[in-house]
């Protein structure tokens, strides 16, 4: 990888790519979500509490189903993604839903040269941080738009879950951010059998380097939980243990699948 550009091009690729497959699949439930239910789940829902009138904004926002989610909660929401096509289609079912949202196309780095306003909540959740080579850039970017005493909800998949290969009989991968990894995906996690061959750049990041970046950016963590399950059955050998919860069936409930994490800004804060 020769430089920023590189992996921002590819991973932007790759995403474009899929987003269409994402929202025709039965992963996403357009039509239940389009008929009014909700695409959040019981994690962050629990994390977020009474929104109405809040201004959240949402980082890494894929085509808008959680953003949205948010506004019919009564929230005021702002959704950035690095996918042109993503945020097209989160603007579209924006207007199929008649969700007052505003959405920005950008690297979410890059933030500050699209958008000037603070928020009462910064919203990121699964899947996000692996994309991201510079975990204290993101601090600063929460840091940046987060009004002083505001929160942080984030829940992101377990850094123990990422150091497995696909099929979870070895370690393969570092639990430390050693470099990025570069592969090459079939199919897609919300269609395993779409006819998709991408390739894609992403880090692992410990738990200690996301509580770093946070801390040394003004935001104090107060609260930390692991949980024994995925919300989304978006890995292989997965089973339903209990209604929500989805578990590698080899291994039960031995492996941390994910956490979360609360954090707020605080009131004076200064940022070398």
């Amino acid at each position: 990888m020769d430089s920023d550009s590189d992996y921002l091009k590819i991973n932007k690729a790759s995403w474009n790519s899929k987003t269409d497959t994402h929202m025709e699949s039965e992963f996403y439930n357009m039509k239940g979500f389009l008929d009014g239910e909700t695409s959040l789940k019981n994690i962050e829902l629990n994390l977020l509490g009474d929104i109405n009138g809040l201004r959240i904004l949402h980082l890494q926002c894929h085509f808008g189903q959680d953003t949205l989610s948010l506004g019919r909660l009564g929230a005021h929401v702002t959704g950035v993604d690095l996918s042109d096509k993503a945020i097209d289609r989160a603007r579209e079912l924006a207007l199929k839903t008649k969700i007052d949202a505003n959405f920005i196309c950008c690297d979410i780095y890059d933030l500050p040269k699209h958008l000037n306003k603070e928020f009462d909540i910064i919203y990121t959740t699964y899947g996000t941080i692996g994309w991201l080579p510079d975990l204290n850039k993101w601090g600063k970017i929460i840091s940046r738009f987060l009004k002083p005493g505001g929160r942080l909800i984030f829940a992101e998949f377990h850094p123990v879950v990422w150091m497995y290969d696909d099929e979870f009989s070895k370690i393969a991968y570092s639990y430390f951010n050693s470099g990025p990894i570069m592969e090459t995906e079939t199919g897609t996690y919300a269609k395993r059998d779409a006819n998709l061959t991408l390739k894609y750049i992403m880090w692992n990041h410990s738990i200690g380097e996301v509580i770093t970046s946070l801390t040394q950016n003004g935001i104090e963590v107060t609260s930390l939980k692991e949980y024994d399950y995925s919300p989304y059955n978006c890995f292989k050998f997965t089973i339903e243990s209990e209604p929500g919860k989805f578990r590698i069936k080899h291994l039960g409930n031995k492996l941390p699948m994910v956490y979360s994490i609360e954090g707020r800004k605080k009131k004076s804060v200064s940022i070398s």
